[in-house]
């Protein structure tokens, strides 16, 4: 059996040793030790990330990759298939609610074209001249993009409210500790937090993905995510009011 160092295996797999450190402290890897203290893999840990990265490109949290594991670990694939089952299906619930939201902002961007196509008014840009465009559902918010950031609050909603349920919330916030536990720096911000990870496409799209997540049920939030050569820049930020929620996130203080 082939022996590798964590080095070893990160060449292999082209997961950053930075990340299988972190897997091996979440309980999705296992590695021996030598005598020195260097971490070994065997062959088993190059298939164990096979399967860890095919459930990222699912788009399961680490939670429910490391439910998978463990049913793998069982050497029963009926089990590791009949809940892979469960999950793809909520997987599918969580696409098609994300298609109808962007059919109905493409139907938002054609009616800003069609209004923009006519002829300015006079003098300079005001209140009715079209230039400030805003969606009918929440009046203010200029965009839909990840680093969103919703401008003065409607006074008929609260400023901060999310609408996910007690389940899916456990499921959210355990997602988001997962992700932070990644994180190889933390900073905190004025209304926010700024977590520093090292240059990974994959975890780019993982974080993308569970920001959109988080806006669907948190449209207050404002995410900005900056990937560079050698790391990756996650900005959150947040009203004043919401500062219960970022400690319960992020672990910020309240």
């Amino acid at each position: 059996m082939t022996i590798l160092r964590i080095s070893a295996l990160a060449e292999r797999t082209g997961i950053p040793a930075t990340t299988l450190r972190y897997y091996e402290g979440a309980g999705l890897l296992t590695a021996a030790r030598s005598a020195a203290g260097y971490r070994l893999y065997g062959d088993d840990a190059i298939q164990r990330l096979q399967f860890i990265s095919s459930g990222k490109l699912l788009g399961l949290s680490l939670n429910d990759i490391r439910e998978l594991v463990a049913l793998q670990q069982s050497g029963v694939c009926t089990h590791v298939r009949e809940r892979l089952l469960t999950l793809v299906k909520r997987r599918i619930g969580e696409a098609d609610r994300r298609m109808a939201e962007l059919a109905a902002f493409k139907t938002h961007l054609a009616r800003a074209h069609q209004e923009l196509g006519t002829a300015a008014p006079e003098g300079a840009c005001g209140p009715a001249c079209g230039c400030l465009v805003t969606t009918p559902d929440h009046p203010g918010r200029v965009d839909m993009t990840i680093g969103r950031r919703p401008a003065a609050p409607d006074p008929a909603m609260p400023s901060v409210a999310c609408t996910l349920d007690g389940a899916l919330m456990g499921d959210r916030i355990q997602e988001w500790r997962d992700l932070v536990a990644e994180a190889v720096a933390r900073e905190p911000l004025p209304q926010g937090l700024r977590l520093t990870f090292p240059a990974d496409p994959d975890l780019a799209a993982r974080i993308s993905r569970l920001a959109m997540d988080e806006l669907d049920c948190c449209a207050f939030y404002s995410f900005t995510v900056d990937l560079s050569p050698r790391t990756l820049t996650l900005t959150i930020r947040a009203p004043d009011e919401a500062a219960g929620v970022l400690s319960e996130l992020f672990g910020l203080p309240a």
